[in-house]
């Protein structure tokens, strides 16, 4: 019984290295080699984008509750001058 609960942690644990290993390491290219260079550049590109795109998304969020808010604010002050 033991065998078989290692067995089963022991393929979840490998199975779980596999799906990392899509990240690129420029670790395995020289220094100053024009691939390590180019996966260094990748990978800052990389970054950018996603981090622009967050960027981008929460500025969106925000201007949105803002907005909902400052919506809410103008319509109960139209409905308190039409009560008047």
């Amino acid at each position: 019984m033991k065998n078989k609960l290692f067995l089963i942690i022991f393929f979840i644990f490998g199975f779980n290295n596999l799906l990392y290993s899509d990240e690129n390491n420029c670790a395995n290219f020289k220094k100053f080699s024009a691939n390590y260079i180019k996966c260094k550049g990748n990978l800052l590109k990389n970054k950018t984008i996603s981090s622009s795109k967050n960027f981008v998304e929460n500025t969106k969020e925000y201007q949105k509750k803002q907005w909902n808010n400052g919506k809410k604010q103008i319509n109960k002050l139209k409905e308190k001058v039409k009560s008047q």
